[in-house]
């Protein structure tokens, strides 16, 4: 049996994840940090993308969330983040939507807006929709 370690994913609404782990990837934001049972402890950025958990028993779950931190400690691995949804969840027209608006609130040069908002809802949606892609390959749909 593979060594596992405690994993909780918390956004800012409930927990959505809480079991044993063998392994997560999470999307750090200077690169993917790979977390494997007994890992040197660690407290990390993380930016908007997918977490992959691979299971005990290696049954594999994508989750997304919105960026957040990461803490590693001997037996308990931690995710905090804003807005956290399994991939089941996610929603590509809404994601599609929230791109839209954020590229027009960025084109537009005469409106007032806050401009490092309108990037974060634009990294956000980017991200929310590279997911739903990676998922569709690995389903081997279109």
């Amino acid at each position: 049996m593979a060594m596992t370690m405690k994993l909780n994913i918390v956004s800012a609404e409930k927990e959505i994840f809480s079991n044993l782990a063998e392994m997560v990837i999470a999307p750090g934001e200077m690169g993917d940090l790979g977390i494997m049972p007994q890992h040197a402890q660690l407290l990390s950025t993380l930016k908007a993308g997918e977490v992959i958990i691979t299971e005990q028993g290696g049954n594999q779950e994508s989750i997304y969330i919105s960026g957040g931190l990461l803490e590693v400690q001997p037996h308990v691995v931690t995710i905090l983040s804003d807005t956290a949804l399994r991939a089941s969840d996610l929603d590509e027209g809404a994601a599609q939507e929230a791109k839209q608006r954020a590229e027009e609130m960025l084109g537009d040069q005469d409106s007032e807006i806050d401009f490092a908002a309108a990037e974060a809802q634009l990294a956000e949606a980017i991200a929310q929709l590279r997911m739903i892609e990676n998922l569709r390959k690995k389903k081997g749909g279109h």
